[in-house]
């Protein structure tokens, strides 16, 4: 019976690129298959963070073509509304150092759409460590909200509390000279009615 020696290496398998290649593709699909059905805007980055594809949600939110943004940066889509110095920080960060975000805030202006408020989450797709899926190429998912509308009743609603309270704080500080007002004619009143 042989004993293994602590010194000795590990011995790697040959890995067969074509079932690498069948693994990547049939990954990949389904990868592709699950981002199209979610309803958010989507996009997917490479390694560079060039986009490798986007699902129809973000096609039709952003009102962009294919074309118009499949292997570009994803700073240089549309007129540069994703050149954010935070958010080019974060998004550089996820492989190296194997972190995500949520809840990262864009509010701008977009071509041809108008003013957006859209809440920006990212994560890395990987695999477990396993040898044969360490060829994978590593990849982005962005995933975005467009969170304008509730936005938009929230501030209206802000809006509306902060009229009654204005409203309240008028109606309650007349009301307060009212009484005063009051108080004192009782108070004199009073003083007529000992008098006599």
């Amino acid at each position: 019976m042989k004993t293994k020696n602590k010194s000795e290496k590990k011995i790697i398998k040959p890995v067969d690129v074509k079932l690498v290649k069948e693994l990547w593709s049939k990954s990949w699909t389904y990868i592709k298959t699950v981002v199209d059905v979610v309803r958010e805007p989507i996009l997917i980055l490479d390694k560079d963070l060039r986009v490798m594809t986007a699902n129809e949600s973000f096609f039709r939110t952003f009102q962009v073509e294919l074309k118009d943004t499949q292997n570009k940066l994803v700073y240089e889509l549309g007129d540069g509304q994703w050149n954010i110095p935070a958010l080019k920080k974060l998004l550089e960060s996820i492989l190296p150092k194997n972190t995500f975000f949520k809840g990262f805030e864009v509010i701008h202006e977009f071509p041809v759409i108008g003013r957006k408020v859209m809440i920006l989450n990212a994560r890395q797709i990987h695999f477990k460590e396993d040898t044969t899926l360490e060829t994978f190429p590593p990849i982005i998912l962005l995933a975005m909200e467009d969170v304008t509308e509730i936005m938009l009743v929230a501030e209206t609603l802000a809006n509306h509390a902060n009229y009654v309270e204005t409203n309240l704080t008028k109606q309650t500080h007349k009301l307060e000279i009212e009484i005063l007002k009051l108080k004192k004619e009782i108070n004199v009143l009073k003083k007529k009615t000992k008098t006599k």
